[in-house]
C-alpha cells in the first residue's frame, strides 16, 4: 500500500484552511518498532490508544488527559504544530486522549502526530506525520494497523502490510523513565560493516516469516547489530530483562522502538500472563520501576469519525 491513496472521508479541509464540518475525531493505535533488525523499516501496531478531537475556536485551547497529559498545552504542542500546518491557522480547540506513554519507545509522537492530521483533514497523514518524525515506520503502523515495512521512495513514505499470526500476544515491559529518540540515536555508529548489515538483513527476513507463523519464532530472530546493543548502555537493566521474558516463555524478545519498553513476543495467548508476570516480578527484583501488561496486535490502524 503507497500512503497517498486518497480517502475521500477523510477529507474535510477547504480551500482556506478551514474545517469543513466540526468535531472531527481521529482515533489511531501505538506501535512498537524495529523490532530487533528492522531498523527504521518494521513497526507492529499495538493496543494502546490516542484520540484527537478537533473544532474551530477563537483561539488555540488544547484539553489533554492520560498520557502526555502534563506536556505545555500551547502552540507548542506537537497536536497544535500538527493542526497548523493543514488548516494553516491554529484558532482550534483540540482534545488528545492518550493510552500512550510519551517518550517509552511505543511511537506516542508519530501516533498523535497521525490522529491530529487525520482529525485536521489531511488526504494523506502517512506523508504528514513522517515529515514531522522523519522516519515512516511507526507513522505507518499507526495508519494501517497490523504490521508494516516503510522506507521513503524519491521522499516519499511508501508501506505494505504483512501477515501477523493471530496466535502472538505481546508483553511489553514500559520502565518508569523516558528516553528520547535523539538521545538513543546518538548512541549509534554513523557507519555499519558489510557483515553487519548483512547480518541485520538475514534476521529480518527470518523475523518477518516467524511474526506471520510463530512456529518459526526462535529467541535468534530479533538479534541485531545496529542499535540494541548500543543502546543497552541508557538501560543497562534491558539485557536481563529481555533474558528474563525469554526464560519464562517468550518466543523472543526485543526492544519496542528507541526504548526503554522492552517487547516480549509469545505464541499462544493462554502463555502471555504468564510471561507479563515473570517480566513484572523481573522489573521489581532489579529495581526498575514501571509496568508490565500484555497486548494484542492492533489490525484497525486509524479510525477517523
Amino acid at each position: 500500500m503507497e500512503s497517498g491513496v486518497r480517502d475521500e472521508r477523510h477529507d474535510r479541509s477547504g480551500p482556506q484552511g478551514a474545517l469543513r464540518c466540526e468535531g472531527m475525531r481521529a482515533r489511531v493505535p501505538a506501535s512498537a518498532a524495529n523490532l530487533g533488525p528492522g531498523f527504521d523499516t518494521l513497526a507492529l501496531a499495538l493496543g494502546l490508544y490516542v484520540e484527537v478531537e478537533i473544532e474551530p475556536a477563537p483561539s488555540l485551547v488544547i484539553a489533554a488527559e492520560g498520557e502526555g497529559a502534563d506536556l505545555p498545552a500551547d502552540a507548542s504542542h506537537l497536536a497544535a504544530r500538527v493542526a497548523r500546518e493543514v488548516i494553516g491557522h491554529d484558532r482550534l480547540a483540540i482534545r488528545v486522549r492518550s493510552e500512550i506513554p510519551v517518550s517509552r519507545g511505543l511511537g506516542s509522537s508519530a501516533a498523535l502526530a497521525v490522529a491530529t492530521a487525520a482529525a485536521a483533514g489531511v488526504d494523506d497523514p502517512l506523508e504528514l506525520a513522517t515529515r514531522f518524525e522523519g522516519h515512516p515506520d511507526n507513522a505507518a503502523a499507526s495508519v494501517m494497523g497490523g504490521l508494516v515495512t516503510a522506507t521513503m521512495v524519491d521522499g516519499r513514505p511508501v508501506a505494505t502490510s504483512l501477515w501477523v499470526d493471530p496466535d502472538l500476544a505481546f508483553v511489553v515491559l514500559v520502565p518508569d523513565r523516558k528516553l528520547s529518540t535523539a538521545d538513543a540515536r546518538s548512541a549509534l555508529a554513523e557507519d555499519v560493516s558489510r557483515a553487519d548489515a548483512v547480518f541485520n538483513l538475514g534476521r529480518l527476513g527470518w523475523l518477518i516469516a516467524a511474526l506471520g507463523d510463530g512456529d518459526f519464532l526462535v529467541p535468534e530472530v530479533t538479534a541485531d547489530r545496529l542499535h540494541q546493543e548500543q543502546r543497552t548502555p541508557l538501560f543497562p537493566e534491558s539485557r536481563p530483562l529481555l533474558d528474563r521474558l525469554v526464560e519464562a516463555g517468550a518466543g523472543a524478545a526485543c526492544w519496542s522502538g528507541a526504548g526503554p519498553t522492552l517487547l516480549g513476543i509469545v505464541v499462544g495467548h493462554d502463555k502471555a500472563e504468564r510471561v507479563r508476570h515473570a517480566g513484572e516480578l523481573a522489573m521489581a527484583e532489579l529495581g526498575v520501576e514501571g509496568d508490565a501488561r500484555v497486548l494484542e496486535a492492533d489490525t484497525g490502524g486509524l479510525q477517523v469519525e
